[in-house]
């Protein structure tokens, strides 16, 4: 089965007509986006926008062809106008379609306006296209994977979430991002991102062959975030992991009463947390590493190292300098040790030093001294590394981790 995505943008297309953001301002060329449209097979057409047959043609197809147009959404503004010749748009709602052509077209409930589809080619090859905004409304159990999920990645990541619980998307899925709004990263950052949660997206007018699976991005099993004070690392963190369920937030800063800030903080993290997500309040991550499970996201390691510290005396010069040295770099070994075997994915993340203030004390000097330290050895056993600085994501490890594919 052969789809061609005539546009891969919001309803609203990008750039937005007047509008003077940054992603608009720098989606030109092959970056800027017609709403999203699919032709598939040159027999249906899933969403009629404007300038369809326009679109076709600057890709090298026809709409001739087609027997059937199905809208997923609704259209705001002046009604779309079907070119001469194709059929009158329409909708499957809660029925099944079987087309001439040998397609079988289904309708999927979501949970905003609009209908989704499950697109059965005649070799068997499964498609499964979802609405801008829209998660599917329920899934039933033992759900086949699909071959390919077009679907809103930057703006539902839970609707993928919620695919990967069902195992509809497994790890042979190829997913593409569209309904790309102004609200997404410009450039090269919108294809990291992706990346990042095995996703990608294509120009306007590119063909893909459903069940190819070739292109589909690897995963990163370990990723360091560092980044400074209120940088956004924590938000980085989350958000690579955001369209996977079952995710284990490990908060290695444990309780302090008496504390509004802080309390204000955790109510703060707990609150962008997906609610599938399950939180665990520990130091103790060698055996969380050594087991297997679902993805870690680890925050953070400066506070881990705190209570390293605490534990071992090493705030103490004399400690320090008697067993206090020696039983730090053992607790920091091991979990680096933890790191390298680890068989799940981890997202840790970190604060970087280095950049203030030189401490006035041993004990801050010391501090600083060992978290570096262990950034540095962290950061050696992940594929990954981030530095977050004003809330940008600079990819430390490696250098271009996700270039653009077909770009």
């Amino acid at each position: 089965m052969d789809i061609t995505l005539l546009g891969t943008g919001a309803p609203g297309g990008l750039p937005r007509p007047d509008c003077p953001c940054a992603a608009c301002a720098t989606a030109v060329g092959d970056e800027a986006r017609a709403p999203t449209a699919l032709l598939v097979d040159g027999a249906l057409l899933l969403d009629l926008t404007p300038g369809a047959a326009l679109a076709a043609a600057r890709a090298g197809r026809t709409l001739v062809g087609v027997q059937q147009v199905l809208l997923s959404h609704p259209h705001n503004g002046p009604a779309v106008e079907a070119p001469a010749g194709l059929p009158t748009p329409g909708r499957a709602d809660g029925r099944e379609l079987a087309l001439i052509s040998g397609h079988k077209v289904w309708a999927v409930a979501v949970d905003a306006p609009g209908t989704g589809y499950v697109v059965t080619g005649p070799d068997g090859d499964r498609l499964l296209y979802l609405p801008p905004g829209a998660a599917p409304a329920g899934l039933p159990e033992g759900l086949e994977p699909y071959d390919m999920a077009v679907l809103d990645v930057i703006g539902r990541p839970d609707a993928l979430a919620r695919l990967r619980a069902a195992d509809a998307v497994t790890a042979t899925t190829d997913v593409i991002a569209v309904h790309l709004d102004h609200d997404v990263p410009p450039g090269a950052e919108l294809h990291r991102r992706l990346a990042s949660a095995g996703t990608r997206t294509v120009r306007d007018g590119e063909s893909l062959v459903v069940g190819e699976y070739h292109a589909v991005p690897d995963l990163p099993r370990r990723t360091l975030v560092l980044g400074g004070a209120r940088s956004g690392k924590s938000v980085e963190a989350e958000r690579r992991l955001e369209s996977f369920p079952d995710v284990v937030y490990v908060a290695t800063g444990g309780g302090r009463e008496n504390d509004p800030d802080w309390a204000a903080r955790i109510a703060l993290h707990r609150e962008r947390r997906p609610g599938s997500w399950r939180t665990l309040e520990t130091c103790d991550l060698v055996p969380l590493l050594s087991q297997d499970g679902p993805p870690l996201l680890i925050d953070c390691l400066a506070l881990w190292l705190t209570d390293a510290m605490d534990s071992t005396g090493a705030w103490n010069d004399d400690t320090w300098a008697a067993e206090g040295r020696r039983a730090l770099r053992e607790r920091t070994d091991a979990l680096v040790a933890a790191v390298r075997a680890t068989r799940r994915t981890v997202v840790a993340v970190s604060n970087e030093v280095g950049s203030g203030v030189h401490p006035a004390t041993s004990a801050g000097r010391r501090f600083r001294d060992e978290l570096g330290r262990l950034n540095a050895a962290f950061a050696a056993e992940c594929e990954h590394v981030l530095l977050v600085v004003a809330g940008q994501p600079l990819p430390l490890r490696p250098r271009d981790p996700f270039p653009p594919a077909g770009f």
